[in-house]
């Protein structure tokens, strides 16, 4: 039998241990259940605000929470301005691979991780489908919490019976099949260009110029990079058509796109590292592409959400200062 004095030492020890889990995934759960416990209040618009844009589904993917580059602020602006009935996380939400390298965990991750637990309490039905750079959720796949899911791969039924598999699409391709360590190597790499990314468009809105990937027009000049393209989506269209689906929707390779090949469709919603791109389905069944730094509106918004923010992390550390 162990003393209690000892116990209260070993709680005590533990308490005093640091916070930062092993897997992200605790992070995920531990917020849930925050947000359960609390009821954290709705996002009810103020009297100024326009009112969302309805839309029966929405698809995002490769968010890549943990690396510099991820741009939460602007996907919460979006989720904040943008409703649907199932909101669909493609992989790649979370970045493992970085995370375990260098832990990096900002405030606006938790308040991003709120906005989806808050949607999902609103009857939204969320799937998070597990990407390689959150191949930890594999532990989690099939399992359910309220109306949040976690699985690999799954099929939509559009708002016209149409069936499209949706997956991150990593499962062909075969440098994660076969040789992990050579696509580690090349997101190295791409984290370096999109460094270069950021203080190149820095500049370019100190002299007035919209937003421009280097890293996405990098990709188009590269003609190896094209033909993977063109080999990644006849291979996500083949496996589609094996699955008896009308088309697929996917993520992983961070380049937005809506065609026809053959008779199936091929959809990509792109990525929240440099595109900010969305796929969304209309009550119809319709499909489109939203593009974040495309919309004036929502520019002016992510300025506005900016500002906001700052201010309430602010008055936060008023009051933890205050007590």
């Amino acid at each position: 039998m162990v003393a209690p004095d000892k116990t209260k030492r070993q709680n005590a020890a533990a308490i005093r241990k640091p916070t930062v889990p092993d897997n992200p995934i605790h992070q995920i759960l531990r917020d849930a259940a925050l947000s359960e416990a609390l009821g954290a209040s709705d996002d009810l618009p103020l009297p100024d605000e326009p009112e969302p844009c309805q839309h029966r589904a929405i698809w995002i993917s490769d968010v890549h929470l943990g690396t510099r580059h991820a741009q939460a602020e602007a996907l919460l602006n979006f989720l904040k301005n943008n409703e649907s009935r199932y909101l669909y996380v493609v992989g790649d939400f979370i970045d493992g691979w970085e995370l375990r390298r260098k832990w990096r965990w900002l405030e606006t991750y938790n308040v991003l991780i709120q906005k989806i637990l808050r949607k999902s309490r609103k009857n939204v039905k969320v799937t998070f489908i597990v990407g390689n750079h959150d191949e930890f959720l594999e532990d989690f796949v099939g399992l359910e919490f309220g109306r949040v899911r976690i699985v690999r791969d799954c099929v939509h039924t559009t708002a016209d019976k149409k069936r499209i598999l949706v997956l991150h699409g990593h499962q062909i391709d075969g440098m994660v099949q076969c040789k992990p360590w050579l696509e580690k190597l090349g997101s190295a790499l791409y984290q370096s260009i999109l460094d270069f990314n950021y203080y190149f468009n820095r500049a370019r809105r100190r002299f007035g110029f919209g937003y421009w990937s280097v890293a996405a027009w990098l990709k188009m000049k590269a003609k190896s990079a094209v033909n993977y393209v063109n080999d990644f989506e006849d291979a996500m269209i083949q496996m589609a058509r094996r699955r008896k689906a009308k088309g697929v929707i996917c993520g992983h390779i961070h380049r937005a796109e809506m065609k026809t090949i053959g008779d199936l469709v091929y959809m990509n919603s792109g990525d929240w590292i440099e595109s900010c791109t969305a796929l969304v389905e209309d009550d119809a069944g319709r499909f489109r592409l939203l593009k974040f730094h495309e919309d004036t509106q929502h520019s002016e918004d992510l300025e506005s959400f900016q500002t906001e923010f700052k201010e309430m992390q602010n008055n936060e550390s008023a009051i933890c200062s205050a007590g």
